[in-house]
């Protein structure tokens, strides 16, 4: 399969010319702050199967897995480092291993942990989790700035639940209805622009 051939040609490019930036990720985050450089989360990918996604880690290692799962703008929990990876996106390299392996794509829906995919809809549950998840896609586009939002709701899990998701549902559909080789590579620039004339806070 085209998209396939993509995935492992990319992340398997990507990884090699970015090795010296990963590593240099992979300092600052073990000198900014003690434990593991990677965060490793449950994710639900293709046709329900769990996996753990790769991230490089942006908080305190004591409190990255406990509380809410939502992350907001300004969290306490995230590191100074991790508060740049965060802005610029780079925590996000680390999934080009997930490429690699196969539990994810360079383009599809962002794959979500278990407790709110048991809030999807049925009947679109199943056309969302049909295709491999993906570093990026429409919604992540759409909602680059979602820590920011979810910080000014009065209620951010019920914002996210009730506004956020939702509407990443309705971008993860129409991907998953029009998905093609073309779509995904207009993705890839588009995200790459996002992130190149992505405005200072």
């Amino acid at each position: 399969m085209a998209k396939r051939a993509l995935d492992i040609l990319a992340s398997a490019v990507g990884l090699l010319l970015l090795a010296p930036l990963l590593l240099l990720i992979a300092v600052a985050i073990k000198l900014d702050s003690p434990g593991p450089v990677f965060f490793r989360q449950a994710r639900v990918g293709r046709h329900g199967q769990v996996f753990r996604i790769f991230k490089f880690r942006t908080m305190r290692p004591q409190e990255s897995e406990y509380g809410t799962q939502l992350t907001l703008a300004d969290d306490p929990r995230i590191t100074r480092v991790g508060a740049w990876l965060r802005r610029s996106k780079l925590d996000e390299l680390a999934q080009l291993i997930d490429v690699l392996r196969g539990t994810m794509s360079l383009v599809g829906p962002r794959p979500e942990v278990p407790r709110y995919v048991a809030l999807y809809p049925a009947e679109l549950r199943s056309k969302v989790l049909s295709v491999r998840p993906g570093i990026t896609d429409p919604a992540s586009i759409a909602y680059r700035d979602e820590a920011r939002l979810l910080r000014a709701a009065a209620d951010p899990q019920r914002e996210y639940i009730d506004v956020v998701m939702p509407a990443k549902l309705r971008h993860a559909e129409q991907y998953v209805d029009n998905m093609s080789m073309a779509t995904d590579l207009r993705l890839i620039i588009a995200t790459l622009k996002a992130l190149l004339w992505r405005r200072t806070p």
